[in-house]
């Protein structure tokens, strides 16, 4: 649902502060350059050259982009499952009186149910996100969770137009969705740029909906790239000062060409708003996401199986390796592509089809945006010698929640990238594999794990991991403690499970 902001207050005398600092800055500049007469001294002192400082020009402007792609993006409004209102709290008698009525008054106004809706009744939650038009017969894309277990999604074009609009397809891990509305003709749609050629410093144009007030466009430069911040397996995220607030989900973020370069998605907001750092799903990554979706409304993603760790210094040493760049393979699941192609415990894998791979998370991204069926080179160091290995990408099996064809309803909880299988004599599960780049694998899971305990419960079989996890979803809570037992030793392993 949509935050109300606060507006900022001025500062007392800001403005006359701004100045005064502006005219120091350009008396120390004045003082540096020029040269006063020794005391006494009869010597006149030529007069210093007046300083000429270059003009300065900003940008040209973002008039026309904005003008030309405002009719493609949208407001995108929900209509949550039915939930009830807060009941009404009957304030203690003790507290009447007393300074602790003032503070219950603000709580108890806070719990107040809608105007004309009795308190405890069954009500629906409203929400607003942003969208664009990315295909003219009215595919629009938007973010996962602005759209939810929504009960109704509805798109407002910017001709005033309220469309209803069908869930095609969701991919949590990404944070996207797609959605269609039957507009009686063809839509205005933007096009995808090359998020890959961005640089640190190029300027951005975000638009969207934030705080529910309509078409808004701010402006600012791409900060950083190549962000994690632990959203998912498949964290890549281009990082920007353009103005992005809660409301600003799923709209698109343009470079001064006017190409969508990303999908704003995150903010970081210690006060509930904008500080200056937003995040975007580069288009390279949503392009493919969206694409798939399109096509049959779910993810197909390639699969290498096998697990990662990360290299140190001290495991470099041992294996006889130049640097700590690259990916320890752990460990390959049998009968998968990599042990199919010869990939062995102990190789590094150093680069897939020319790119480097410095972490985990690169070889991760890069064979889940791989075709299945489609081949591709890995470049492993194995015993100290540099090898070139083909291997033809497999295709993971999509978890349940990864996709909602049709608008049908899925769970949504995110896979935690574990692969369970039954232990011996039903004590514990057995860890078959790990998904490279996944929750698990950042926390250390890995291939051969037992799982005894998830939660509060004991496991004795996969599905009492499935649900330990998802009753502690539904009860709020941040993590779930695993009792893991590896090589005879016990230790337990705590699992986010907001980070999905």
């Amino acid at each position: 649902m949509s935050d109300k902001s606060q507006p900022a207050r001025k500062a007392p005398g800001g403005k006359r502060h701004f100045w005064a600092a502006g005219f120091l800055a350009l008396a120390l500049g004045t003082t540096a350059l020029t040269t006063l007469p020794m005391a006494g001294s009869a010597q006149t002192t030529p007069s210093a050259p007046a300083i000429v400082l270059p003009h300065q020009r900003g940008p040209q402007g973002f008039a026309d982009l904005a003008a030309r792609v405002a009719p493609s993006v949208v407001r995108v409004t929900v209509t949550g499952q039915m939930e009830a209102t807060p009941a009404a709290v009957e304030m203690p008698p003790e507290l009447r009186g007393t300074p602790l009525e003032q503070f219950f008054r603000q709580f108890e106004r806070g719990q107040r149910a809608p105007r004309g809706e009795p308190r405890g009744e069954q009500r629906r939650s409203v929400g607003q996100g942003s969208g664009f038009i990315i295909d003219a017969g009215g595919y629009i894309v938007t973010n996962n969770h602005v759209v939810g277990d929504a009960a109704s999604v509805k798109v407002e074009l910017t001709d005033g137009r309220e469309l209803p609009a069908r869930v095609i397809g969701t991919d949590p891990q990404t944070d996207l969705a797609l959605l269609k509305v039957e507009a009686g003709g063809p839509l205005p749609a933007v096009t995808w740029g090359d998020s890959d050629a961005l640089r640190v410093g190029d300027w951005v144009v975000a638009m969207g909906n934030p705080f529910g007030l309509g078409g808004s466009v701010t402006a600012g430069i791409v900060s950083a790239r190549g962000r994690q911040i632990g959203a998912g397996p498949y964290d890549d995220f281009i990082q920007t000062d353009a103005p992005i607030n809660p409301g600003n989900s799923g709209g698109p973020l343009f470079n001064a060409n006017g190409e969508v370069v990303g999908i704003n998605t995150a903010i970081y907001a210690p006060s509930g708003g904008n500080v200056g750092i937003g995040f975007a799903v580069p288009a390279r990554m949503a392009r493919h996401v969206i694409t798939d979706l399109q096509q049959d409304g779910r993810v197909a993603r390639g699969w290498l199986g096998v697990s990662m760790q990360p290299l140190n210094a001290e495991l470099a040493s041992a294996l006889r390796l130049p640097d700590t760049r690259g990916v320890l393979v752990a460990g390959v699941e049998p009968g998968s592509p990599a042990a199919q192609a010869g990939v062995k415990a102990g190789d590094v894998v150093v680069g897939i089809d020319g790119r480097p791979v410095a972490a985990a998370r690169d070889l991760a991204i890069a064979v889940a945006e791989a075709s299945p069926r489609s081949t591709a080179t890995l470049t492993l160091l194995r015993d100290g010698q540099r090898v070139e290995q083909a291997v033809t990408i497999g295709q993971r099996e999509a978890p349940r929640q990864e996709a909602r064809a049709g608008g049908a309803e899925a769970p949504r909880q995110a896979s935690l990238g574990l692969r369970l299988s039954t232990g011996k004599a039903g004590d514990g599960v057995t860890v078959a594999a790990v998904e490279p780049g996944s929750i698990a694998a950042t926390r250390g899971m890995q291939a051969g794990d037992v799982i005894l305990r998830a939660g509060e419960r004991d496991v004795r079989r996969p599905q009492d991991v499935t649900e330990a996890v998802a009753a502690a979803r539904s009860a709020g809570r941040p993590a779930i403690a695993l009792q893991v037992v590896r090589d005879g030793g016990r230790a337990f392993i705590a699992l986010p499970l907001n980070a999905g």
